[in-house]
């Protein structure tokens, strides 16, 4: 019997043992309880529950049911663990204070802020929230993977479709086997823009996305303290983030002041927040307060704190922030499972492998659709081949003996699938009918225009994410809601801008494509006719081509002339001396090959608050002109966007920034100018052509575009150095599409236009040749003529040489030195000052190419006695 016994003992090393079942608990521990999925978001027992009350048709327009028969059903289906762990997880997603957007719908006690624990689950009722059938929405579809349960007996789904990004929404929190996770929940409508912001450009960077995800959103509110914390999270998938609550001074009885708190920081107890407080204020730790009261109620959180006469409040409130959960930090570990692998995952990370996700399911759905669609087809195929062979097939069935003689029969004499003549076996009667046909038609014409779309969308990428964006929208305007947490910056917290310090630049451009930041004071006033100075150490036969002034905290929106845009701040342009020549741009902004730098704009801000009402005024080389609104480039990304669509052989040659409602003036090399009214121009998209603007001599272009503003006179400065000022009321209003009428009489002597400005007296310009020569002089020192006049020289430009571009400068009273210049906002266009008096902002958005309008030909309208034909 020894014997025996021992031939069954297999002898194992106790360490080894000991390893591979701690290795095995450890990975079931990570993967099938404690983790969640970064595709749904959901950990097991949540998917679970999700999926079980969907199977028994717990949906939000069916009746509540019992919890304890949901915990059943999960238990005897699918999560062979505890009721109490099944139940506190349903729980969980039912608490309006733990979850951000619920996926249960409860009826009953399910506790409170207060950590007041649910009521039993015999006695609450759940069933399925509106957004949580988002998170189910086509699981019948075969859209995902579906394995055995524990028992091998059901089919349990391995991820949920989840039709929105779950994981950063709601969050996560759990705890494994030397690992942990700690997700916090966000807005809606922020995480859905930042998954159409990577479907539009899937060069989005980490930098774009936290411009659109502004950091978490808790549903208990709160203030979370600045942008470090968050900015570690997303770069890194860890980080520590401040939140503090709420809390206002109100005046009470007897000019005492009361401290009202009424949001809390996520997952701190209210009821133990009370009992420290009034813990600190017995033991004279906190002093100042005399009474303290919880005045909650269903309308929502009140904690009175009321303080003495004679305390402080800020000192008190200091206090509690410092010694109580009044202020917490939230640790974030983006840890989830990717390809069943934990792994610690940044904010792009998570949002890329959620739209792979959404790929899949989408793709499998369209070919699920398909599939459908294409056997019922088959099957009205048939169906028609009867009809039209309706008393030869009538004929065969009554002449067959048995029903299997009838199909062998239909299949061999009208060349039908099985499926075909199974379905004329059991067509009805009534299907014979006139009605019927035409409605079998119908139905055929319909599945035939269905099954090309659904075949379009599987061969065409971009037709996929159009399906996955379009659906993402929808959610999104259906469910989304306001943020509720703000976010403020911590007094004394620096950043890299705060490093910067705030002064006024030149913003220096070539021809061959370098720029240069060059701090303002290093140019002085002369006087008109003189030399100039050399502001720049170009490559040979390379020029100054624009120059722009600005503040180095400023935003420089830079337009190309392929009709691009792109912005930088003002400080992230390289700083060098007058006489460098500069930094490749490319290496700031990614242009093309071929593709130059036409306009730029210096703006104070990009925030989409500031911006509306305001308008992108575009002029191309061909005379098309464009109107949008600012607030259609709101979110601006390192790599642009489309900014006009151009048409072959056109460019951009200048966008102005305007408020909708002004009078515009346009000139062409030939000394041809019109002026008309913005309202000529009706509003278009951002991808749109636009309208023609000024009908086009032989030979001839549009080389400026300006806005006139009151008491501002039309300056033109031509290739050969020669300029003039002219009374803007000289040009009269005319219709845009016409000829326009005479600004300058060109000759040999003073060559082509090549400049058109709105000045002011007190402006200043600065005017330079292709060889790099600048001189900067007082529009006050340019004579005023009239339009058909010759001009008076401005710059000396030796033979062979030409201006290559005309900058003017907005300068306070004391023009005589640049260095007393205190608000110097821009420079070619009167933009900043404009935004300056205005409105201080400016914007970009998506690029998402639509709204493309073609643009109309206008018969020329006015073409005046000054026509020049």
């Amino acid at each position: 019997m020894a014997d025996s016994y021992d031939s069954k003992v297999l002898p194992i090393e106790l360490s080894q043992e000991l390893k591979n079942s701690f290795i095995d608990y450890a990975m079931s521990v990570i993967v099938s309880r404690a983790i969640p999925d970064v595709r749904d978001g959901l950990k097991p027992v949540h998917r679970r529950i999700l999926y079980a009350m969907f199977e028994s048709g717990m949906t939000p327009d069916k009746p509540y049911k019992k919890s304890a028969r949901i915990v059943g059903d999960v238990l005897g289906k699918y999560h062979p663990h505890g009721d109490s762990a099944v139940y506190d997880a349903l729980v969980r997603m039912a608490q309006d204070f733990s979850t951000r957007y619920l996926l249960v719908d409860g009826h009953g006690n399910f506790g409170s802020v207060d950590g007041d624990s649910a009521a039993a689950m015999r006695y609450t009722e759940s069933r399925l929230s509106q957004i949580a059938m988002e998170l189910l929405r086509d699981i019948n579809k075969e859209t995902v993977d579906f394995g055995p349960n524990y028992d091998g007996n059901e089919q349990e789904p391995l991820v949920l479709p989840a039709r929105f990004p779950n994981l950063l929404v709601n969050g996560s929190s759990g705890i494994a086997v030397g690992m942990a996770t700690n997700i916090p929940p966000h807005n809606l409508r922020e995480v859905i823009d930042g998954v159409i912001l990577m479907i539009d450009n899937p060069e989005t960077t980490l930098q774009d996305l936290m411009q659109v995800v502004k950091g978490p959103d808790f549903p208990t509110a709160g203030v979370i303290l600045g942008h470090e914390g968050i900015r570690s999270a997303y770069e890194t998938g860890r980080g520590s983030i401040a939140v503090r609550a709420k809390a206002e001074f109100e005046e009470g009885h007897g000019g005492k002041t009361h401290i009202i708190v009424t949001e809390l920081p996520y997952q701190q107890n209210k009821a133990r927040l009370i009992e420290k407080i009034a813990e600190l204020t017995r033991d004279k730790r906190i002093d100042g307060i005399t009474d303290l009261r919880d005045e909650s109620d269903r309308d929502g959180m009140r904690i009175v704190i009321e303080l003495r006469r004679d305390a402080k409040p800020q000192v008190v409130l200091n206090n509690l922030y410092k010694h109580t959960a009044m202020q917490s930090s939230f640790g974030v570990i983006m840890l989830a499972l990717v390809d069943g692998q934990p792994k610690v995952l940044n904010l792009r990370e998570v949002l890329y492998h959620y739209l792979q996700h959404q790929r899949e399911v989408v793709r499998r759905r369209t070919q699920f659709d398909l599939n459908k669609a294409e056997a019922r087809a088959h099957i009205l195929e048939g169906l028609l081949v009867a009809l039209d062979h309706l008393d030869e097939v009538i004929a065969l069935i009554r002449a067959s003996a048995t029903p299997e003689i009838a199909r062998t029969g239909l299949m061999d004499r009208f060349q039908l699938s099985q499926e075909q003549a199974q379905a004329i076996l059991d067509m009805r009667l009534q299907r014979l009918t006139g009605l019927e046909r035409d409605k079998i038609e119908a139905e055929y014409a319909e599945l035939q225009k269905l099954i090309g779309e659904l075949r379009a969308i599987l061969a065409d990428e971009g037709r996929l994410l159009d399906v996955i964006r379009k659906e993402l929208v929808d959610i999104r305007d259906k469910f989304s809601d306001e943020r509720r947490t703000e976010i403020v910056a911590v007094e004394g917290e620096i950043t890299n801008e705060d490093l910067i310090p705030v002064t006024d630049v030149a913003i220096a451009i070539t021809n061959a494509g370098y720029v240069k930041r060059i701090p303002l004071n290093t140019y002085h006033q002369q006087r008109r006719g003189g030399r100039g100075m050399s502001m720049m150490g170009t490559r040979e036969e390379d020029f100054v081509e624009h120059m722009y002034i600005t503040s180095s905290h400023h935003y420089v929106m830079f337009f190309t002339n392929r009709g691009r845009m792109y912005a930088l701040k003002a400080y992230e342009i390289p700083e060098y001396s007058r006489q460098a020549k500069g930094l490749p741009i490319i290496n700031l902004i990614p242009i093309e090959q071929g593709e130059t730098v036409s306009t730029v704009i210096p703006i104070r801000s990009l925030a989409e608050e500031d911006v509306a009402g305001l308008t992108l005024f575009f002029a191309t080389r061909q005379g098309v002109i464009k109107k949008t609104l600012l607030q259609d480039y709101a979110n601006i990304r390192r790599v642009g966007l489309i900014a006009i669509n151009l048409r072959e052989d056109d460019e951009l040659i200048g966008v102005r920034l305007t408020d909708g409602n002004r009078h515009m003036i346009m000139a062409t090399k030939r000394g041809m100018s019109i002026r008309f009214h913005e309202d000529d121009v009706r509003p278009m998209g951002r991808a749109a052509t636009g309208v023609k603007g000024i009908a086009l001599g032989e030979d001839d272009a549009v080389i400026g575009m300006d806005v006139i503003e009151e008491d501002t006179d039309v300056l033109v400065v031509t290739s050969r150095g020669y300029g003039k000022r002219t009374k803007a009321d000289d040009y009269r209003i005319q219709t845009r599409g016409g000829k326009g009428i005479k600004t300058l009489n060109c000759t040999p002597k003073n060559g082509e236009v090549v400049a058109l400005k709105m000045v002011f007296d007190n402006d200043d310009l600065m005017i330079i040749t292709n060889a790099g020569v600048a001189i900067r002089i007082g529009v006050a020192d340019i004579s005023t003529l009239g339009r058909n006049t010759q001009g008076v020289k401005l710059i000396n430009v030796p033979e062979g040489e030409e201006v290559a571009t005309v900058a003017r400068v907005v300068t306070s009273e004391d023009a005589d030195n640049a260095e007393d210049v205190e608000e110097l906002d821009e420079l070619d266009g009167e933009q900043a000052e404009y935004v300056a008096r205005e409105s201080d902002g400016a914007a970009e958005g998506n690029d998402d190419d639509s709204d493309v309008e073609p643009s109309d030909d206008v018969e020329p309208s006015d073409s005046g006695e000054d026509s020049g034909e």
